[in-house]
């Protein structure tokens, strides 16, 4: 299929789009249904199902959040690469081109989800479908079309020379290739973005409306969460929208599907378990890549142990730094479950273990992943038998209730007022004593141990924050240990990755893809 997006000659083509199923839930199983041109397709309640079912395929594409976008996640201080990769080091480093494989894909991809939800938008509400039916199904399209452009918005747009990405709707979407335009700001397209999430809202069910086998689908949640984060990600350009962050963030709250921390009063095992299967979809879920032994996001075997010390296809990438190690309070719970470091004891295939590395840059693992690999025999029940697609049956986090709670804390300091509350649940939580009067420092921290390694996007806050630039001046340290076969081996510090000179006038951006540029004709972000 050709990826150069915004050539939208692209018809529905839900059949065709490889046989990738989630474990747990079936409806992206989209198996060949006949020709999908619209002359014959958009007849029945079934078209209409399948069609919003398609739209949900690229959740799990390899370039999209099977690992895509972390590779803009990787800029951050929170890791380096972890294994020597010069297309990776080039992104790490700011010194891409547009024309790199690694990140060549997510723009077109994107908009290939948008066509379809275009699509859906456009037919469906003339179908003779159910009228319950019908909502979700239109809520469904609005989340999904929102959700990715709000990925493509901070990614690729600003409020400065550059504008925003193109907004293609159902109104729009048979305009000639060459005609779209970039808006003048990305706050175009946060206000778009708010405009489908609140139709998306209005329309979804609650999750725990959901019968077992439609878990995964967008829900009412997700839809008054993404709403929160865009006015947070919006409020950089204008600071009224704070206040509007911390409504939808009570939205979420008291949405009436009892949102809530994952909390015992025992705080390691309970932040341990949140990162796990078992906590797919309770009060902490949000919105998680829908994940399998069948496919999935990545995430899980991407970071683990290059070859995973001869027991599985472990590819070795995203390594934590000293900076990240240390920015946790030695009391912090979170660290242990977070990060493996030389020593650490933990559980894998059926046996314990004291975790070393040879092949680690930084000395380091990411450990936030690793629950399913604990067991005896996992694979093929808890962890892909495929290793060079190495998915777990734990569903990746793409936002939780505890990044809500930071929202809204950051929220309120950035306006003014006292945003404790949210910020001490999430530290009570872990196990932490209470501050008062949190500043923006106490939320930087905060949010920083409580999502790291996930996609809550530590670059970009670093980004929106105008911290990058100095942070990025500073080069990255980790543990370089005298035998790296030895788990309680001394070690010394190192320089693993060296300061970057992060330049904000241009690289608060990222690239568009040469192959985008020049099919459709848009300006390429300034300075790339």
């Amino acid at each position: 299929m050709n990826k150069k997006v915004l050539k939208l000659a692209i018809l529905v083509c839900f059949a065709p789009l490889m046989g990738l199923v989630s474990c747990s839930n079936e409806f992206t199983n989209l198996d060949p249904k006949g020709s999908t041109s619209n002359v014959n397709f958009w007849k029945t309640e079934q078209d209409a199902v399948e069609a919003v079912n398609s739209i949900y395929f690229y959740m799990k594409d390899e370039d999209m959040f099977a690992r895509g976008y972390f590779w803009y996640i990787n800029a951050s201080d929170d890791m380096v690469t972890g294994r020597i990769n010069s297309q990776a080091d080039n992104i790490k480093s700011f010194k891409i081109k547009g024309t790199e494989g690694y990140t060549s894909w997510m723009y077109p991809q994107s908009y290939k989800v948008i066509r379809r939800a275009n699509d859906v938008l456009r037919h469906v509400p003339k179908m003779n479908v159910e009228q319950k039916l019908k909502n979700r199904l239109l809520g469904e399209a609005y989340f999904m079309r929102a959700f990715h452009y709000f990925w493509l918005a901070h990614t690729y747009g600003d409020n400065g020379s550059n504008g925003g990405v193109p907004i293609i709707t159902e109104a729009n979407m048979d305009e000639p290739a060459g005609s779209f335009k970039r808006p003048k700001s990305v706050a175009d397209n946060y206000a778009q973005i708010v405009e489908d999430l609140t139709k998306a809202a209005e329309l979804l069910p609650l999750y725990t409306e959901y019968s077992s086998a439609n878990l995964g689908r967008a829900h009412k949640d997700a839809a008054l969460a993404y709403i929160a984060k865009t006015y947070l990600y919006w409020a950089q350009f204008d600071n009224t929208k704070y206040a509007e962050a911390v409504k939808y963030c009570d939205a979420v709250t008291n949405s009436g599907s009892g949102r809530a921390l994952i909390d015992t009063n025992n705080p390691q095992q309970d932040y341990r378990l949140l990162h796990s299967h078992l906590n797919n979809w309770t009060s902490e879920y949000i919105w998680s890549v829908d994940s399998g032994v069948e496919g999935g996001s990545k995430l899980p075997g991407v970071m683990l142990e290059n070859k995973g010390w001869g027991k599985y296809n472990g590819w070795g990438y995203y390594t934590p730094t000293e900076s990240l190690y240390q920015e946790f309070e030695a009391n912090d719970v979170r660290r242990g479950v977070t990060i493996l470091n030389f020593g650490d004891e933990f559980g894998y295939f059926g046996a314990k273990k004291k975790y070393q590395s040879e092949n680690s840059l930084s000395g380091f693992q990411f450990n936030k992943y690793m629950y399913e690999y604990q067991f005896e025999n996992p694979i093929g029940v808890y962890i892909n038998s495929n290793g060079d697609a190495p998915t777990t049956v734990y569903n990746v986090p793409l936002m939780r209730y505890a990044e809500i709670l930071l929202i809204k804390s950051e929220a309120l300091i950035m306006q003014g007022k006292n945003g404790d509350a949210p910020l001490n649940q999430v530290r009570d939580r872990a196990g932490l004593p209470a501050v008062t009067n949190a500043t923006m420092v106490n939320l930087k921290h905060e949010r920083r141990v409580e999502l790291a390694g996930e996609f809550a996007n530590r670059h970009f806050d670093l980004v929106r924050w105008g911290d990058a630039q100095e942070v990025y001046s500073k080069p990255l340290y980790g543990r370089i240990h005298t035998d790296r076969s030895n788990p309680d081996s001394p070690y010394n510090l190192k320089v693993v990755w060296p300061a970057r000179n992060f330049n904000p006038n241009h690289m608060n951006v990222w690239p568009i893809p040469t192959s985008v540029i020049t099919s459709s004709g848009i300006p390429q972000n300034v300075g790339w």
